[in-house]
């Protein structure tokens, strides 16, 4: 029951991981942008569903706060990210890193430092009884959102006309150009879902996390590494590399707590061993 029961703590793990990382995924594979601030997106999604909450409930937090940040994540790119799709990867990089540097401290001068706590519905609180033990009925909301949030994000880009192009952008840029379809529109939609994910986790760990200015760095590099174990550039993967992170840190804090952390790390440095593209990197974007 206990194995049971860290089992499904590593897939709440690896629910927000999920989250985080198709976001960054998706705005590498159409726009070349590893967006060092992501995590700070995050952060931004969680004040903002406590300062909604307060006035609005949760139910509104929760519809406006990931919209919010999706659209900033618009004004992010048509500002910003537009201007380095051809450039160096290093300048993305470094803006990205000071975008992170200037939301953090833009949250801890608007909100303080202090931990800040957000208390869910009582519709949300208590147990549910799965098989011989309980469970907080509110995880179980978590991991129910992020299956959704897959299988929309899976139909959009596997069922839809918006999803063709964007998985030709990805494969052939040049040749959706030559077809006089222009991928900046798309860019900027790809923004929006990206970051308006990372709003969305954000959200959701508002609900039972302390929130902190800090606290999206918390959840970047182990998103990053579920890109790299699942396949950079494949959306299957990255769904892969974040259930399997998840798992594994909840199974380690069975056997071994200490190391729950290191080894999602270890897990990276065997993949990139055996298969150094990833465990579906050469099935491409969205296979």
């Amino acid at each position: 029951m206990l194995f049971a029961l860290h089992l499904l703590n590593g897939l709440l793990a690896g629910a927000y991981y999920l989250l985080i990382a198709l976001g960054l995924s998706l705005i590498f594979s159409l726009g070349g942008i590893v967006n060092l601030a992501h995590g700070a997106f995050y952060a931004i999604g969680a004040y903002l569903a406590v300062s909604i909450g307060q006035q609005l409930g949760f139910t509104w937090a929760a519809m406006v706060s990931p919209v919010a940040v999706g659209l900033l994540g618009v004004v992010v790119e048509r500002l910003l990210f537009r201007r380095f799709y051809k450039a160096d990867p290093a300048l993305s990089l470094l803006l990205t890193f000071g975008l992170a540097m200037v939301a953090e401290q833009a949250l801890r001068m608007i909100f303080g430092a202090p931990p800040l706590s957000w208390s869910i519905p009582p519709e949300l609180r208590g147990q549910v009884f799965i098989g011989d033990f309980i469970y907080p009925r509110y995880r179980l909301l978590i991991l129910s959102v992020a299956v959704a949030c897959v299988a929309g994000l899976w139909f959009l880009l596997q069922r839809t006309p918006f999803g063709r192009v964007v998985r030709a952008g990805v494969q052939n840029p040049d040749m959706v150009g030559a077809l006089g379809i222009s991928l900046e529109p798309y860019m900027a939609m790809i923004a929006f879902l990206g970051i308006g994910l990372a709003g969305l986790a954000g959200v959701l760990a508002a609900g039972q996390l302390s929130l902190e200015p800090t606290m999206g760095a918390n959840l970047l590099m182990p998103s990053f590494v579920a890109i790299i174990v699942g396949g950079v550039g494949s959306l299957t993967g990255t769904m892969l590399g974040g259930l399997l992170i998840g798992i594994a840190s909840g199974i380690t804090t069975v056997f071994w707590p200490a190391a729950s952390d290191a080894v999602i790390y270890v897990m990276m440095a065997v993949v990139l061993l055996l298969r150094p593209r990833g465990l579906l990197g050469e099935e491409g974007l969205l296979s």
